[in-house]
This record gives C-alpha cells, sequence and structure tokens, in this order.
C-alpha cells in the first residue's frame, strides 16, 4: 500500500489527441472514508472506446487516465465496509452506481475512463459497492478482460437476448465483446455463426468454438449465407458490434421473432439508420455494458464453466501507449491487456 502522498505512475491521455498524447505521469493516492477500497491495479485490458475517449469522441474533459477494465487486489478498508478483506481480488464496475435493476441517468452518469478517470494508473480508491470478487480461477490479465468486454456480452446475449441452449447466435468479428460472446453463447450449448474479413481470425474463432464462420469480403452479401447455413430461418440473436456499417444486414440476418442486440459500432459508428420496415416482427435492443448485479451473474457462470478468454498479447505498464497502437490497428483476437505497474505476468491458476 502506498503512503498518502507519495506519488503513483498514472497514464493520461489528452483528449481530442489521439493516442499520441498519451503520456506516463505520476498521480497522489487519495485517503479512503468509511465506505472505499484502495486497489492495487495488477491488469488493466483496452476497449475500443478507450481509442474513442483518446480522439475525443466519447468522455469529458481534457485530460484523463483511461480506460475502464481492471483487476487487482484490495490492499486497504474503509472502517465500514464489510463486503471484501485485505488481499480479496476484485474489479472495479464501469459504471460504479449500476448495482442492479434498469439503468437510469444517475445510476449510468459517471463511467470509468470517459468522464472521470478510469484505471491505467497504480491505485484506485473505489466504493466497495462498485466492486466484484473475480472468479479465482483466472489471473490478472484474464479477470481485467470482464469488466466491459464480457459483462457487454453476458448483457447481450443472457439479459437481453434470454439465450437458451441450442439457440444461434450470430457475433460479429473477433474484438473483446465478439470472442467474450462466442465463448459465453458456446459455453450456454448455443450454435455460433462469426462473421470476419480475415482467414487467420476467422481460424482462431473455429479454434474457440465457432460452428460456422462467413469471410464478409469474400461473401459481401454475409447475410444471405448466414440466413442458408440456417435453412433460410436466420439466427435467433445477434450480437451487433458493428454499428451503422453492419445493422442493416444484422436485421435480415435475424429470424422473425428474433433479437438484434446492439452494442458497438465498430463498422461506421454509432449513428446508425435503422429501415423501420425491415424490424417488423424483430427486436433491436441497445446494450450499455451491465449493472454490478448482471457482473455477478456473468462471474459465476465463467467460474462454472472455467472460461478462460481469448488475450491477444500483453504489454507491461510502462509500454501501454503501445498496446493502444496495437489495439488501433484492429490485428488482435480477443484482447489487449496491459500490466499494473511492477507487475510480471501471471501463471494461469
Amino acid at each position: 500500500m502506498s503512503a498518502i502522498g507519495a506519488p503513483l505512475p498514472a497514464w493520461r491521455v489528452r483528449r481530442g489527441g489521439g493516442i499520441a498524447s498519451l503520456a506516463l505521469g505520476e498521480g497522489s493516492p487519495r485517503r479512503l472514508d468509511a465506505h472505499s477500497v484502495r486497489v492495487r491495479v495488477e491488469a488493466v485490458a483496452l476497449n475500443h472506446r478507450d481509442l474513442l475517449v483518446a480522439d475525443g469522441r466519447m468522455g469529458t474533459g481534457d485530460f484523463r487516465v483511461p480506460c475502464s477494465d481492471a483487476a487487482g487486489e484490495v490492499v486497504e478498508v474503509g472502517d465500514a465496509v464489510t463486503r471484501f478483506r485485505i488481499g480479496d481480488r476484485v474489479m472495479p464496475m464501469f459504471f460504479p452506481d449500476w448495482i442492479d435493476g434498469a439503468p437510469q441517468p444517475p445510476n449510468v452518469a459517471q463511467a470509468l475512463g470517459g468522464n472521470i478517470d478510469g484505471v491505467l494508473q497504480g491505485e484506485l480508491v473505489v466504493p466497495a459497492q462498485a466492486l466484484v470478487a473475480v472468479p479465482p480461477h483466472l489471473c490478472p490479465e484474464e479477470a481485467a478482460t470482464l469488466p466491459c468486454a464480457a459483462l457487454t456480452a453476458w448483457h447481450a446475449l443472457f439479459e437481453t437476448g434470454g439465450l437458451r441452449a441450442g439457440q444461434r447466435v450470430l457475433v460479429l468479428g473477433t474484438g473483446g465483446v465478439a470472442i467474450w460472446a462466442l465463448q459465453l453463447a458456446k459455453a450456454a450449448g448455443a450454435h455460433v455463426t462469426l462473421v470476419s474479413s480475415d482467414d487467420a481470425k476467422l481460424a482462431r474463432a473455429r479454434s474457440l468454438g465457432a460452428d460456422a464462420t462467413v469471410h464478409y469480403r469474400q461473401v459481401p452479401a454475409w447475410d444471405d449465407a448466414v440466413r442458408r447455413h440456417h435453412e433460410g430461418r436466420g439466427v435467433d440473436l445477434v450480437v451487433e458490434t458493428g454499428g451503422s456499417g453492419t445493422i442493416a444486414r444484422s436485421i435480415a440476418a435475424t429470424r422473425l421473432g428474433g433479437t438484434i442486440a446492439l452494442v458497438g459500432g465498430v463498422a461506421g459508428g454509432f449513428d446508425v439508420a435503422v429501415d423501420a420496415f425491415a424490424l417488423v416482427g424483430k427486436r433491436l435492443a441497445g446494450v450499455l455494458v451491465g449493472s454490478r448485479a448482471m457482473a455477478e451473474r456473468l462471474c459465476d457462470f465463467v467460474a462454472l464453466a472455467r472460461l478462460r478468454p481469448a488475450i491477444d498479447r500483453v504489454f507491461a505498464f510502462e509500454h501501454a501507449a503501445d498496446a493502444f497502437a496495437h489495439l488501433a490497428t484492429g490485428r488482435h483476437v480477443g484482447k489487449v491487456v496491459v500490466l499494473g505497474p511492477g507487475m510480471a505476468r501471471a501463471r494461469r491458476r
């Protein structure tokens, strides 16, 4: 535990300056109140959103400690904290105030790494109510992939889509949310079709359990290919990560009575225009990461199924800018992770 006033390493980005503006500096640890917990950061996972914050397309403020997803160890607890003890392994929630129930303006007003400082630093002081215990079989870099990517996939599949064994799921791409959706859906007994534009990525997806894959550059009308694969009926659920560049085909690939869970906009942004007639008999639902209660259900499922995330690359803390640059290339499959300061890469348990 760091003494109050001792400098701590922290990365900051100038919003609008892009990833070139990332700089490693120092911050001072905060004092605990009675209901807070101090967490030593052991690993941080990057998301596409972190690039948008750097580019000034999301978030607020001139400078921001980036990133929302971390795992770490409790090193100090406030006097009134009963949920956690020193030595517990935890992860902070993307929305610290969203504990349970439906999203409401007050409980999603603050988001780590967006309009409040994020987790790419040495220590965090977090309200105990905004933490969840990580599955015990995961090492820190694996656990760090859960708070946004895995939780968003879980929300889309189970909380929104009501996924059941034997149903058919369509996943777009091979980023963090997409690969977690593939792994979670397969663990639940679903049939998963995955669409990508890279043969090596498609092969990796098949090795992770994808039942069918479609190369969308070779098959531009990939929605037709998906329907044909399912006897012309389409899929029960789409985890739609592309946005305006893919939404029309995702709707077309969905069966009557099916659901399109809209979770991102990596293929054209979030300015999505939808043909209302194409949605007749189908449901389009927006997914907003998730609550702490959802995260607890996710962690229980991950622990029961002994799931491990697909991690593309792990970077040392001092090379976090290289991790952002790697994420920006789009060549990753699964998650890009940065270790906490002074952390060596952990062995899987």
